[in-house]
């Protein structure tokens, strides 16, 4: 999970740099939902977990066990810069 987190913010950092926030997809049953986070399992058996917010639109409503799409942006919260040696 954390590799996964790494390569989200890497990638999140390298759409800052080059433009606009591209869109992503995943695709998969919905395994947990607590709160405004959605656990879904992607087609390589990995647990995402996606936050939603007040601005996600949701036809339906979303219950464990559903498969569900989730379009989502890669957005940096925190940047933390360590100078090259």
């Amino acid at each position: 999970m954390k590799r996964i987190l790494f390569a989200v913010s890497c990638l999140a950092l390298a759409q800052v740099a080059f433009g606009g926030a591209k869109t992503y997809q995943v695709t998969g049953p919905v395994l947990d939902v607590k709160g405004s986070t959605i656990v879904v399992e992607n087609k390589d058996k990995e647990k995402w977990e996606i936050e939603t917010g007040a601005d996600t639109k949701t036809k339906g409503a979303v219950k464990k066990g559903d498969k569900v799409t989730i379009q989502y942006q890669m957005k940096a919260t925190s940047v933390e810069v360590k100078p090259a040696k």
